[in-house]
């Protein structure tokens, strides 16, 4: 019964056996590296995969979307989540749609329920809203019109994109 061990600078090797050669049986083994970083902290970033979905509405319509970003913007002087996807109905052009979740509406939800919403459940509210407007056939089909549309979750909807939630 024997036990080796090596140091090899950056990193330490163990291994353990028993009996003698060649019927070795290794226990653990570990390999400890250094908690230094990346060899490789002047590289730029790639530009983030996006994974590109599709949603077969009620209206007929077939969407292509993908999300974009999150950003925390104030309405009218109100805090809101301003949630951008970006979506197609031709698949040769996409735009930005904006989806505009109320910092209010999540407050009074959190006093009524004894807890916050995390933030991937306000992500999912985001993208409920985003399939009812497909659904109701309000979401416009050119980057013009994407504009003038204004997609809100409010206190007026955020119970039920909630209920389709099963939260």
């Amino acid at each position: 019964m024997g036990r080796c061990a090596k140091n090899w600078g950056a990193f330490r090797i163990e291994r353990s056996y028993w009996g003698t050669f060649p019927n070795w049986e290794f226990g653990a083994i570990s390999i400890d590296f250094p908690r230094s970083g990346s060899n490789n902290r002047a590289m730029t970033k790639p530009e983030a995969v996006r994974r590109i979905k599709s949603y077969s509405a009620a209206n007929g319509y077939v969407y292509q979307y993908y999300f974009h970003e999150l950003n925390r913007v104030a309405v009218n002087g109100a805090a809101a989540g301003e949630f951008v996807y970006a979506i197609s109905a031709d698949r040769g052009t996409s735009f930005g749609l904006r989806i505009l979740v109320m910092q209010a509406a999540l407050e009074a939800w959190a006093a009524s329920n004894g807890r916050t919403l995390t933030g991937s459940e306000e992500y999912a509210v985001a993208k409920m809203r985003l399939f009812q407007a497909f659904d109701e056939g309000v979401v416009p089909l050119t980057a013009e019109a994407a504009r003038e549309v204004r997609l809100v979750v409010d206190e007026t909807n955020l119970e039920e994109l909630l209920r389709m939630l099963n939260i």
